[in-house]
């Protein structure tokens, strides 16, 4: 976990994650200021604004724990970074969601979080967190199997 490489990856990752909650505040910034000048923001906007910032303090922190050596984190925020763009852009582009302004601005703030989709699946953070062919873990930890597939705590 300690290579050059895994580490430069994670402090790139820890950037635009980074990056991504400076823009959604701004993001937010802006609806509070469109909301003042007695502009519309619907309460998609105000929701969508609000929550933003604090999912990227909670992947800020997942990416944290990441980079110390837990694959559940690693696996959270590399799950995260490609649904989070899909689902937000998806849902933006609905017509009449929200304003084209907005959408915009959604867009520019998720693509911080797609070049963390980019770092988390590269070869560095492949290497440190490696899965065997069949597909346990390398970490000794055992697969948990189903109660009816006869292991002796499901018997």
């Amino acid at each position: 976990m300690e290579t050059n490489r895994t580490q430069e990856a994670f402090g790139k990752t820890k950037n635009s994650i980074k990056i991504y909650g400076m823009l959604s505040a701004v993001a937010l910034a802006t609806v509070i200021g469109v909301s003042g000048s007695g502009h519309t923001v619907n309460t998609f906007m105000w929701v969508r604004a609000v929550l933003l910032p604090v999912v990227a303090v909670l992947i800020y922190r997942m990416t944290v724990a990441a980079s110390r050596g837990s694959r559940r984190a690693f696996e959270r925020v590399r799950t995260l970074a490609v649904i989070m763009p899909v689902a937000i852009v998806g849902v933006d582009l609905i017509p009449g969601v929200c304003p084209l302004w907005y959408a915009v601005m959604q867009i520019v703030c998720m693509l911080p979080v797609v070049r963390a989709a980019f770092i988390t699946r590269g070869a560095a953070l492949r290497a440190a967190f490696p899965v065997s062919p069949s597909g346990a873990r390398k970490s000794g930890a055992p697969r948990r199997t189903h109660p009816r597939q006869g292991n002796r705590l499901g018997e």
